[in-house]
């Protein structure tokens, strides 16, 4: 039976499959580690993985925005053939609260308030406490796989062309659906509903995700298309800075449709993405190679690869205090932000491509250590130049490998 999640994991993750894999199994499928026929084998609807840093105050207010939108199962009411797991961990959402849900949250090693006062605040969230910073994909492959997932990535993924889509979910799925949530995110009412919906009544969608807006309510940009060989020489470099507007960035951003208007895309930023539970099964999870940053980019495009569709709805609102978890540590962010760009060049691109990306980035950030030092010579702002300095200096030493 499956209890909640207290103790560490190591770096290769042997406590969290030792003490992990099975109970979540059981919970969210309704089907012990033992049990192999299909028709005991029911799924929860939705499953939310959480993945968090030293952000206790956006984890409180996540949660309180998920637990405001759900509601726990009711103990008087007869329980349902799907619902297995102690009703503790399984809520009910949508309309007529028809939908079951679970939340797990991963902490990655947290300093601050979040190991203590998790499982008390929020005692109907499975918890995995890491001994690690696992990083983005780390941390919610740690999660997909305490639920039963092989997280490794097929090569030749089934796709729904082939009428996969049309039936049950595979048995190694661990849910219908995974949304993969930031910790700074919150969740407007009826957004959760809204945008499970947008999935479930669509068998072609393999991932779907909500308008994102920033604390003050200003559209936050979260549609793109695919990088294209040139595309990391501009993104987020001084020639985006210089020229904001160029076309390239605007194709790129999709500023070429409307905000406010479902559509396809190419892929979704990753701080709120909802996931079929079967592409995932034939798809693996996220790839390794990528600790933080163009793992979600990597993944919609294996989605799509397989004949999956991506699906931006902007009826879901979700706000998000950008950065917060990454935005602790500026040099490292830097690097594994420049460092994915380079992999993710390699992978998609080929690796001619990625070197002279590689070689690329570098020399710009030699030209910010030049242009840094030459205005704390200056006098202009000396101590928040020295640390720039420092932090470049730090990404040329890793050479973004």
């Amino acid at each position: 039976m499956f209890r909640q999640l207290r103790s560490r994991v190591d770096s290769r993750g042997n406590k969290a499959r030792h003490d992990g894999a099975s109970h979540y199994a059981t919970a969210l499928t309704g089907q012990s580690e033992h049990d192999s026929s299909n028709e005991s084998r029911s799924l929860t609807d939705l499953v939310i993985v959480i993945v968090s840093w030293n952000v206790w105050d956006h984890l409180r207010a996540c949660l309180t925005s998920i637990e405001d939108q759900s509601q726990p199962i009711d103990e008087r009411r007869p329980k349902k053939k799907e619902t297995s797991a102690p009703s503790t961990f399984v809520r009910r959402f949508g309309a007529h609260n028809e939908a079951t849900l679970q939340v797990v949250v991963l902490d990655n090693a947290s300093e601050d308030a979040t190991p203590t006062l998790l499982t008390n605040r929020f005692p109907w969230v499975q918890t995995i406490f890491s001994d690690e910073n696992l990083g983005f994909t780390g941390g919610n492959n740690r999660a997909l796989e305490a639920m039963g997932l092989d997280v490794r990535i097929d090569e030749k993924p089934a796709s729904p062309e082939n009428g996969r889509a049309e039936h049950q979910p595979s048995p190694a799925a661990p849910a219908r659906f995974i949304y993969f949530l930031n910790p700074d995110t919150e969740l407007l009412p009826g957004s959760l509903w809204a945008l499970y919906r947008g999935i479930d009544q669509d068998a072609t969608i393999g991932a779907i995700g909500p308008q994102l807006r920033y604390s003050d309510g200003a559209l936050q940009s979260s549609r793109r298309r695919f990088p294209g060989p040139l595309t990391g020489f501009f993104e987020s470099t001084w020639l985006e800075r210089t020229w904001p507007r160029n076309p390239w960035t605007r194709r790129y951003h999709l500023a070429d449709w409307p905000a406010d208007a479902r559509q396809d895309v190419d892929w979704l930023v990753g701080a709120a993405l909802l996931v079929r539970g079967e592409a995932l099964a034939a798809l693996g999870g996220f790839d390794p190679q990528f600790f933080m940053y163009s793992e979600e980019t990597d993944l919609c495009r294996r989605i799509k690869q397989a004949g999956w569709r991506v699906v931006y709805d902007p009826a879901a609102i979700v706000i998000h205090a950008e950065g917060r978890s990454s935005g602790q540590v500026s040099a490292r962010r830097h690097i594994l932000f420049n460092r994915s760009k380079v992999r993710y060049a390699c992978k998609w691109h080929g690796p001619h491509w990625a070197a002279l990306l590689r070689r690329y980035l570098l020399f710009e950030f030699r030209l910010q250590i030049m242009s840094e030092s030459i205005k704390a010579l200056l006098g202009h702002k000396r101590a928040l130049r020295r640390d720039r300095v420092a932090a470049y200096r730090d990404v040329l030493k890793s050479g973004l490998e």
